[in-house]
């Protein structure tokens, strides 16, 4: 809640009334009499100018007549000049606690863009380690696949690779034996036609894995 203006006559009123109480007159009793929502830097000039004003009537207070009092314009010239100057006097204080509070509020503004920095950073490195760990998800499947296309290439390969040692040896043997030259040319046709099967098998194979390969690679 904001601190509420206050005049002279409001404070001299409250301390007066502190006084006939026989209450003593402090800064936080007159608060707390005018309501405890008064601004204090006012609150303080009116009572150090109130202050002021009754040490003029000390004279005629303690006894020494009407003769020994100080004259109505002297105690108001006094008052004026104690307001003033308790009014010069805080004008500092009161520049240097705004000064302060401008401060105090553009640090509260700082701190709170840095927080709100620090948790959008922190949202970007969850995604991003959330992205990588997918993507090394991603290459760890596909060196599994390769390895794996690997293998079957080279299982192939090295069916064909003995069927040829087999046809060369049956071969070898066939250009021997001339007395069996015709048994062995009708074996080499059938070696033949089973090598040209086999071929055509592992074309198929090699199309299939190469299809494989076009799904993965999409």
């Amino acid at each position: 809640m904001s601190a509420q203006e206050i005049t002279f006559d409001e404070v001299a009123a409250a301390a007066q009334g502190l006084v006939n109480n026989d209450l003593p007159v402090t800064v936080g009793a007159v608060n707390e009499a005018l309501g405890g929502k008064s601004a204090l830097s006012s609150l303080h000039t009116h009572l150090t100018a109130w202050r002021a004003a009754q040490a003029t009537q000390l004279p005629e207070a303690a006894g020494l007549g009407a003769d020994a009092a100080v004259p109505t314009s002297i105690a108001a010239a006094l008052s004026g000049w104690a307001q003033q100057l308790a009014q010069d006097a805080a004008a500092p204080l009161r520049d240097s606690l705004a000064q302060t509070q401008s401060d105090l509020a553009s640090l509260l503004q700082l701190s709170d863009q840095a927080l709100t920095q620090l948790a959008e950073r922190d949202v970007s490195i969850e995604r991003l380690t959330v992205e990588l760990r997918h993507a090394r998800d991603i290459a760890s499947n596909a060196l599994v696949g390769k390895a794996k296309d690997q293998l079957a290439i080279e299982g192939k390969d090295a069916q064909i690779a003995e069927l040829r040692r087999q046809l060369e040896r049956q071969l070898a043997s066939s250009a021997g034996e001339s007395d069996a030259r015709l048994a062995a040319e009708m074996e080499l046709v059938g070696a033949v036609t089973a090598r040209d099967n086999l071929a055509a098998e592992v074309a198929e194979l090699r199309a299939q894995l190469d299809a494989g390969r076009a799904a993965r690679g999409a």
